[in-house]
């Protein structure tokens, strides 16, 4: 199974980067496949691909602030959550994802 997120917040620094690392140590810990762009102070990084998000069964959107280029994920199953709340529920999403799309 593979998903790709974004993150993003307000200010573009800790939170963005903390909800891709909750994201990210989730989806290892459950056997899953995933990519994060994160979207912070310092522009788009690890952006992701065309083949990726087509590839993805679905996206993840962990924003507090709008997404730049989203739409680049017309037509994706997508789930929204706060920044905050992915930190503390990453385990319980992806779980549920891998339970959902597999």
């Amino acid at each position: 199974m593979k998903i790709v997120a974004v993150t993003s917040c307000p200010s573009g620094v800790a939170h963005t980067y903390m909800s891709a690392e909750s994201l990210e140590l989730s989806a290892k810990k459950f056997g899953v496949n995933i990519k994060v762009e994160t979207q912070g102070s310092s522009g788009i990084e690890n952006k992701l691909n065309a083949n990726e998000i087509k590839d993805a069964s679905c996206v993840i959107l962990t924003n507090d602030v709008e997404i730049r280029e989203i739409e680049r994920f017309k037509g994706k199953k997508v789930v929204k959550m706060s920044v905050s709340d992915v930190i503390k529920k990453s385990d319980a999403l992806i779980k549920k994802l891998k339970d959902t799309f597999q």
